[in-house]
């Protein structure tokens, strides 16, 4: 059987290696460009057609993956006249493989499918390497029967591929799990702030912490920067992190209730974007609060 052509709109560091393992599992794809024009031409190379605008992303394939930073670019490129939604085929899928607000994506939902379509709520865990060897965590939601009409193409992308219920509900999982993370990052910037303050060398601290309980993936990343200089490990940067953690508080608050919790990590994120920081990886928020445990940021 023929493979189902795919349009990918977002080729930044993940969208690019997923569309990498697509057109490795020999994929039809059509692409646009949107920041990332090496990525475009990388695809393009690979034998991807690039199209100008979203409507024609749309017209050219039958299930429309994108892989974008906000809700707000998420909307943008699926409304209006040049929209996906504008040219989106009878019975297309639209999967939105970002972390975006699930009120949003109800939202657009309901205008996919009054169109003649439908749409997938799938945002992602891991990293673009392992996207590039089809091992991603993917989180899908929405109609029961489009997404086992895309399961395949998933499968061939994602190593754990969950269908998680109602649409919004993989956005709001993605959204609870990284507030967890953020909050747990900065929790662990602090200890090893709060360690240089009393004199306590971190590689003890750590040795203590991570011998119980408290262990975890989370604890590792921070403390592979604060003992051993590695910043990396984790490659999510200040700024979506920032950007989670406020889709989570604001997602409460659409909910009606208040979160005491999302305010501390969310405070010191959004102070190291507003200081310059937020291109860097979140295993650097360490330096943001030794600073501020021993003063040094009052210089």
């Amino acid at each position: 059987m023929s493979k189902p052509a795919i349009g990918f709109i977002g080729l930044g560091l993940m969208g690019s290696a997923m569309a990498g393992r697509l057109l490795d599992c020999g994929y039809p794809l059509t692409v646009m460009a949107n920041r990332s024009r090496a990525n475009v031409d990388a695809a393009v190379a690979r034998g991807a057609t690039e199209v100008a605008t979203a409507r024609d992303v749309a017209a050219a394939s039958d299930i429309v993956m994108l892989c974008m930073d906000t809700s707000a670019s998420v909307e943008d490129r699926m409304r209006g006249p040049d929209g996906v939604i504008a040219g989106l085929r009878p019975g297309g899928i639209v999967i939105d493989f970002g972390t975006s607000l699930p009120s949003s994506t109800r939202t657009l939902g309901a205008e996919v499918e009054e169109a003649g379509g439908h749409y997938l709520d799938a945002p992602l865990g891991r990293t673009p390497a392992h996207a590039r060897e089809g091992k991603l965590n993917i989180m899908a939601a929405g109609d029961r029967a489009a997404f086992d009409s895309v399961d395949p193409v998933l499968q061939d992308v994602g190593e754990n591929v969950f269908h998680l219920g109602p649409l919004g509900s993989g956005h709001t999982i993605k959204l609870i799990n990284n507030f967890f993370g953020m909050t747990v990052a900065n929790a662990m910037g602090e200890a090893f702030g709060m360690a240089d303050v009393a004199g306590i060398d971190r590689k003890s601290l750590y040795d203590v912490m991570a011998a119980g309980p408290l262990r975890s993936g989370m604890m590792d990343f921070m403390a592979a920067y604060a003992i051993d200089g590695i910043p990396d490990q984790l490659a999510f940067s200040i700024q979506n992190a920032a950007k989670d953690v406020g889709y989570y508080d604001q997602m409460v608050r659409d909910g009606g209730s208040t979160s005491i919790m999302a305010q501390g990590a969310l405070g010191a994120l959004s102070e190291a974007v507003a200081r310059g920081d937020g291109q860097e990886m979140v295993a650097r928020m360490v330096d943001f609060h030794v600073a501020h445990m021993t003063g040094e940021d009052e210089d």
